[in-house]
């Protein structure tokens, strides 16, 4: 079933998310619908509170990237309860977006590597390591467990430079292609 993707301004999406334990209600389901959800919007990534959930989980799937870099390995993964415990490497500028943010790009810098802990879909614990392309795509998505946007990387400047079209898209006053749920405050919704 695909789900409304939750818009800039929702208070789920500042609020750091909760584990969650192996009995979580209808988890399979809820990847399931996580991922046509996902692949409707055409992102490569979405966390659980994209969704309107306050609960430590992502989803990535790089294939749409993978297409453009010809080194990268395809990564689909389920993340359940991150933690990134090292990130390392030189910091790089890359163009990011978020479809809770549709229709803002703006370079994001990080840093290369990450390794992080997770438990998967069977809740099996993983200790990985990643760099370039996946580890930017999973430093994004564990923002968003973490209650960060990646707006809340840019300057003051750079923020002040897109406020009125964010403020948009709390207001409901755009135009997409896949369902979204606008704070309650809003004008138009769709």
């Amino acid at each position: 079933m695909i789900l409304p993707i939750v818009a800039y301004g929702s208070p789920v999406l500042k609020k750091k998310g909760e584990d969650i334990t192996p009995d979580y209600p209808q988890l399979k389901e809820l990847i399931a619908n996580m991922y046509e959800t996902m692949y409707n919007a055409h992102g490569v990534g979405l966390a659980a509170p994209q969704i309107g959930l306050g609960i430590r989980m992502f989803i990535v799937d790089s294939g749409p990237i993978d297409e453009d870099e010809p080194d990268a390995k395809p990564m689909k993964k389920v993340f359940i309860n991150p933690q990134i415990t090292e990130e390392s490497g030189d910091e790089w500028l890359f163009n990011e977006g978020c479809l809770s943010i549709p229709d803002i790009r703006e370079d994001v810098e990080r840093k290369s590597k990450i390794k992080i802990e997770y438990f998967d879909e069977n809740f099996e614990k993983h200790v990985e390591e990643y760099e370039g392309i996946p580890a930017r795509i999973i430093q994004h998505e564990y923002d968003h467990v973490e209650g960060i946007l990646f707006t809340d990387h840019l300057s003051g400047m750079r923020r002040t430079l897109i406020k009125k079209r964010l403020d948009k898209i709390t207001k409901g006053q755009i135009r997409i292609d896949y369902r979204m749920k606008f704070p309650k405050k809003s004008g138009n919704r769709r």
